[in-house]
């Protein structure tokens, strides 16, 4: 224990002892200045400094770009360039979906599949004639108003929604019609036959939203019009505008060919639609 005691007041003297430190002035030998310390204090004030700057580095490392320069560290314009990106593809990614969609419905439109409903003409009749026993053949004033507006629109007149826009359309080809519009044999064309490189043009001022080679119909080009007008033109040589161009009514966009297994000699195949529904394009071109 004694020797333990001892011991320890020796530490604590080391410790506590007191030592000056004195500047000098290197010529004249003159005291500037001098201060007392001892071994505890200078190791006291060593954790203090080192606590200090160990302070300092963290916050200007939490708090400062200098922390973009230190391993493991990620930019603040990455993460942002990150995100920007990952909103731009969310975005692109549904732009892809529906021009997928778009290109899903014109390819039916090319290969005319087309559902048709099916009345049974007898039903109706049998059905209206039991329900006019009942029926209050008044009509209302909502029926009046009605009857008005459609009389003053006619909406169910393809020909006069044409004529009130002032839109009309122009021959893309002249020659003879080889097989005309049957629609309930899917044909919902004409075959216009013409002489081989004859130049096709634009049946109206519209926006080409399809311009491809198919094995059956080869090159086609299909126009989107206003009202909702879309024309195609099927079995071309070669086509001579691309998707996304802007053309005029009478502006060449095609050469007459006979490409396409479904074709049996230069002709011009040509469809014309309106809101999804196919049109005889004869009730509104002169092909001859």
């Amino acid at each position: 224990m004694a020797e333990k005691e001892k011991r320890g007041r020796k530490i604590k003297r080391k410790l506590l002892h007191t030592y000056r430190l004195v500047v000098l002035n290197e010529n004249t030998f003159e005291e500037r200045f001098s201060f007392k310390l001892n071994r505890l204090n200078v190791f006291v004030f060593s954790i203090l400094f080192a606590l200090f700057l160990i302070g300092i580095t963290t916050l200007l490392i939490a708090f400062t770009p200098l922390r973009e320069y230190i391993p493991g560290y990620s930019s603040t314009s990455l993460k942002k360039q990150a995100t920007s990106l990952q909103f731009t593809a969310d975005s692109l990614q549904h732009e892809i979906k529906v021009n997928q969609q778009y290109i899903s419905s014109i390819r039916k439109v090319l290969s005319g599949d087309v559902k048709t409903v099916m009345f049974n003409k007898d039903s109706i009749v049998e059905a209206a004639k039991l329900e006019a026993e009942d029926v209050d053949l008044n009509a209302s004033q909502r029926d009046l108003a009605l009857r008005d507006r459609v009389d003053q629109e006619d909406r169910y007149n393809p020909l006069t929604a044409v004529l009130e826009a002032n839109f009309a359309f122009s021959t893309p080809v002249k020659g003879t019609i080889s097989e005309g519009f049957k629609p309930e044999e899917k044909h919902y064309a004409v075959d216009v036959v013409t002489i081989k490189n004859a130049p096709i043009k634009a049946a109206a001022d519209g926006t080409v939203i399809f311009a491809e080679w198919t094995s059956d119909t080869g090159y086609i080009i299909l126009l989107k019009h206003p009202n909702n007008f879309i024309s195609v033109y099927k079995h071309n040589a070669s086509l001579l505008k691309t998707q996304g161009d802007v053309v005029k009514a009478g502006e060449v966009i095609a050469i007459a060919g006979n490409t396409g297994e479904l074709t049996t000699g230069p002709h011009l195949h040509f469809e014309l639609w309106m809101d999804g529904v196919p049109m005889d394009p004869t009730n509104f071109i002169d092909f001859e």
